[in-house]
Order: C-alpha cells, then structure tokens, then sequence
C-alpha cells in the first residue's frame, strides 16, 4: 500500500530515487504518520510495527521528526533468505559474509524485528526451516528412545545456530511464529476448496514440546536461553553493534 505500483515486478535497490521520485502513495503515508500519531497520544505505551521489505526511508522515525512514526519494520529478508539457502545450498558452502550483510542490512537509527520464520515460510507449499533440516526423519527419528541419527543431530544445531545468529544480528527485536521455538515440523493449511475444506493442517501440535520423550523439548530450551541472555544483558536494545569479524572460519560480533 506504500506504492502506486504495488511493489508489482519492481525491485528495490535502496537508492532514494525509488522513494520520493512519486511511485510513493502520498495519501497512504499520510493515513499512517496521522495514524501513528493518534495512537502514540493517545497509548504511549502502544507499539506499532510495519510490515515492509521495500526499506522505505524514515519509515521508523518518529512523527516529530517527519517520519512515518512506526516504532519497528519487520526484517522481511531473513527469513526469505534462511529459505533459499535451505532450498538451494548445501549448508557445508553457505556464505557467512552474504548471511551478515542480509542479517544487518537495515536502515541506521531505523528499528527492526529479526525472525528466522513465519507464516510466509509455513504455509502449505513451503516447509519450516525445521522440516528443511531433518525432513521426513522427523516423523521417526526425533523420539529421545531412538537413535540419534546424523541429520537429526545436525538438524537439531542448525537449526539453534539459525535462531541465534538471527537474535544476535537481524535487529532490535526479535520474532518467534508460533512452532518455530521448538521446530514445529509440519506447514499450515487453512481449510478451503482444494483441500476438502481440511482443519487437519489448522494447527499447532503443542503437545510435541511438552512430551518429554520427544527432542523437541531440546530445541525449545535452546529459545528458553536465549530470552535468559537477552534478559540478562539486554543486547536488543543496546545501540551499539557491531561485527568486528566476518570470514569463512570464523565470525565474531559486538554488541
């Protein structure tokens, strides 16, 4: 809604020219900067996030500024990226230079929400990430009475490894969908005609992360220590980061 085109086959580069050049609707703008100011007047207390990927300037600076006055923008390209490496390269040649800069690639003083997944990534026609890693051993192998197989084991630390370097670099917030904490393995599908109007993939099986003979409990006590870091020092919302080392070997960040 930012855009008269929509955002329809366009791309965009981060060049200021896409933005104020009159593909922006003036009068959507409008609507949320008077919006955003209503709502932080009246609940100062309240937070509002704007879902946008294109990185409209000023999108997250405040009204009194002449900003649009959200408070964050999601960080849409980590989960789209997360994906693609899962569907096309083998995690021995993921690029750690190229999983940074998509990680940290924001607009300065401009808040952000990190995530790994969401419903874009779980929706009937694509797989969790959990489900990318351990596929279908995971309807076998994820019980702690059966051996631990080689793609459950590197599963199960990627898919830790994915959330923490999300948490640690993708902004100043950080998203879980509902699942994604303790590797939900199975897509959402709403009912509707080419499914025979099925509840059966309307759902979330919590049951799994709380039976103790599943290793799903392992992954959701990873998500446990991760809120019990964050709490303790506060990083999120510390403003200086900084990533004071990035190769192939290593990769190393101050925050």
């Amino acid at each position: 809604m930012l855009y008269h085109h929509h955002g329809i086959a366009y791309g965009f580069t981060g060049d200021y020219n896409e933005y104020f050049s009159g593909s922006a609707d003036g009068e959507t703008l409008v609507y949320l900067t008077l919006a955003n100011h209503m709502l932080h007047e009246l609940y100062p207390g309240c937070i509002t996030i704007a879902e946008d990927v294109s990185g409209m300037p000023t999108l997250c600076r405040p009204v009194s500024e002449g900003g649009i006055g959200f408070d964050f923008r999601l960080s849409m390209a980590i989960p789209d990226r997360w994906i693609k490496l899962l569907k096309e390269v083998q995690d021995d040649d993921w690029n750690m230079d190229d999983i940074v800069h998509t990680l940290t690639n924001r607009r300065y003083m401009e808040k952000a929400i990190g995530y790994a997944e969401s419903h874009d990534q779980a929706l009937v026609g694509d797989k969790t990430i959990a489900f990318w890693l351990m596929d279908a051993e995971m309807y076998e192998n994820m019980s702690v009475a059966s051996p631990l197989t080689g793609r459950i084991d590197r599963g199960l630390a990627l898919h830790k490894m994915i959330r923490l370097i999300t948490m640690g670099l993708g902004g100043d917030g950080y998203l879980t969908f509902i699942g994604n904490e303790f590797g939900h393995p199975e897509w959402l599908d709403f009912p509707r005609h080419g499914n025979n109007e099925s509840y059966h993939y309307a759902r979330r099986q919590w049951r799994l992360v709380d039976d103790k003979m599943l290793r799903y409990q392992f992954l959701n006590e990873f998500d446990k220590a991760m809120m019990k870091l964050e709490e303790a020092y506060g990083f999120l919302a510390a403003e200086h980061t900084y990533v004071s080392c990035k190769h192939e070997g290593a990769r190393s960040e101050e925050r």
